[in-house]
């Protein structure tokens, strides 16, 4: 059955707002976006704006939720070395999500912050879905090695969550060429 009514609009309100943070934040910056401007751009004050959320990292967390639904959806629609490369890409025209990111999975580190619960199950269902990627390539004899999947899913999540941190310092950093090298190292993206 359908939603309807205030919670409806609600829903849809929330959604809107979600969107314009994600927006605003990825060409702004984390740090240089004030939720005035989100509450603004959907026609709220920011107490209206707040009303949706629990606090403004509430907010934060939900806006990288959605962001990784939004490229969990396109990894679904293709299983590839090239798909992995294409999130990373996108973080050089995201400047403002890749902070938000690497500050929010700092902050994550306290159980007390929001964005904890959504790190604490972000990486485990990283590791599967890249474990099963990897396991793949194995299985189809594309790659060898004596180092299981899940381990070399830990690596390269290392690898991509790391250049990331390092392009914000340096933004001449190539961030697709780690992840180009690894998966050369490990064959994963010779075809058979």
């Amino acid at each position: 059955m359908a939603k309807r009514g205030p919670y409806e609009k609600g829903e849809a309100k929330r959604t809107e707002i979600l969107q314009a943070a994600l927006e605003i934040f990825a060409t702004e910056g984390y740090r240089g976006t004030s939720l005035r401007k989100v509450a603004a751009r959907c026609s709220l004050s920011l107490p209206g704006l707040m009303h949706y959320f629990s606090s403004k990292e509430d907010l934060l967390t939900q806006v990288l939720r959605m962001r990784d639904e939004t490229a969990q959806a396109r990894q679904d629609e293709r299983s590839s070395p090239e798909s992995y490369r294409e999130i990373i890409r996108e973080g050089v025209n995201t400047p403002g999500l890749v902070e938000l990111f690497v500050s929010m999975a700092a902050a994550a580190g306290d159980p007390e912050h929001p964005a904890h619960a959504h790190f604490a199950q972000r990486y485990p269902v990283l590791r599967e879905r890249v474990a099963g990627f990897v396991q793949a390539r194995m299985d189809e004899g594309r790659m060898t090695t004596e180092i299981p999947a899940e381990r070399l899913a830990v690596l390269l999540l290392a690898v991509a969550d790391g250049i990331q941190l390092q392009w914000l310092i340096d933004r001449t950093t190539d961030m697709e060429q780690p992840i180009d090298d690894v998966m050369r190292l490990l064959a994963l993206d010779a075809e058979a």
